[in-house]
């Protein structure tokens, strides 16, 4: 085709796709199915991982849970298991003259369940042997959730080198080793979802947590290469949704702190608010979401102004030094640990 030819259809498809984003802001699209595709999550024990699957139970898709806390991940597995009973219970009642139809309305293809694993995703040879023991007790993974993440809490010079190691195995190199364990089913399929949970921290970042940011912005960088990297082997039953919430309310970083002026217009995220935000996401089929919407412009912000500026705009809303005083309760923390236990 000739260039020029091709260079305002490339513009005329530039547009179109700015009228198909702004029409989804006004129209919301329907939502996809996943009842009884194979679902699973990474750090589904505690915070956004259990909520995540909590969320993907009521839709009926099929559990697969790890986490490095097997309590934990048991807890959340119970949790499920009461969404499942509830729901075949609601399905019972709903046709009360024909036992166990109801229940098959609920498990259209099978029954569902939910599985267990304890695994450890910094390690790569823990998550291919965990990997394949779900390929064969479970089946082929439809949906993956990259969600496991760690902080260690400390500024950078005061932080030991195993535990800046750990936040970039956790965070970051782990959605290869769970990604290249799944996606080889999905391309033979052409079919499936990748869903990375990053941050705001992945999109701009802030002082004292340089080993966070430098995980998420690889996760990010990570996701976009791999989408990328679909669409150009034209896998387009392949959905990938990135998700980047700014502060979420889970206790992990405890303390964070902006301009106590600015606080009530950017408190911190309800975690269910987050993961429902996330869910419309990914059963829409949305490449990236972030929560709230002030992040898409605090992230485009930073790419259009000066450095100095970007400075500026910080100090103004006190979000340069936001995680000091989450970092000083983690050093307290420790402290009193290491006091107690002798130290």
């Amino acid at each position: 085709m000739n260039i020029v030819l091709e260079f305002f259809v490339v513009t005329f498809r530039v547009l179109w796709a700015f009228v198909l984003a702004a029409a989804k802001w006004l129209v919301r699209p329907k939502e996809k199915s996943v009842a009884g595709q194979v679902c699973l999550i990474t750090g589904a024990g505690s915070g956004l991982g259990r909520l995540f699957a909590l969320e993907f139970a009521r839709r009926r898709a099929l559990l697969v849970l790890w986490d490095i806390n097997t309590q934990s991940n048991e807890e959340t597995a119970g949790m499920v298991r009461h969404i499942y009973r509830e729901m075949a219970e609601e399905a019972a009642a709903a046709a009360p003259g024909v036992p166990g139809d109801g229940e098959k309305d609920v498990l259209p293809h099978c029954n569902l369940q939910v599985y267990t694993y304890t695994c450890d995703v910094g390690k790569r040879e823990n998550v291919y042997l965990t990997a394949e023991r779900v390929r064969k007790e479970v089946g082929e993974v439809s949906v993956l959730v990259n969600n496991a993440g760690v902080v260690s809490g400390h500024h950078l010079l005061e932080c030991p080198d195993e535990l800046i190691e750990r936040t970039m195995m956790v965070n970051c190199h782990a959605h290869f080793w769970t990604t290249k364990a799944f996606l080889p089913k999905m391309l033979e399929m052409n079919h499936g979802h990748i869903v990375t949970v990053a941050s705001s921290l992945g999109l701009f970042s802030t002082a004292g947590v340089e080993d966070y940011c430098a995980s998420k912005f690889g996760a990010v960088g990570f996701h976009e290469s791999l989408s990328h990297e679909l669409k150009a082997a034209e896998k387009d039953g392949i959905k990938t949704t990135l998700v980047c919430p700014y502060l979420v309310d889970t206790g992990m970083f405890r303390g964070c702190r902006i301009r106590k002026e600015i606080e009530p217009f950017l408190p911190p995220l309800k975690p269910e608010y987050c993961v429902k935000q996330a869910m419309r996401a990914i059963l829409t089929d949305q490449p990236m979401i972030c929560t709230p919407r002030l992040m898409y412009m605090v992230t485009f912000m930073k790419s259009i102004l000066p450095f100095e500026a970007v400075v500026c705009m910080y100090r103004f809303l006190g979000a340069d030094k936001c995680m000091y005083p989450f970092i000083a309760q983690r050093k307290q923390a420790t402290n009193n640990n290491e006091a107690k236990n002798g130290i």
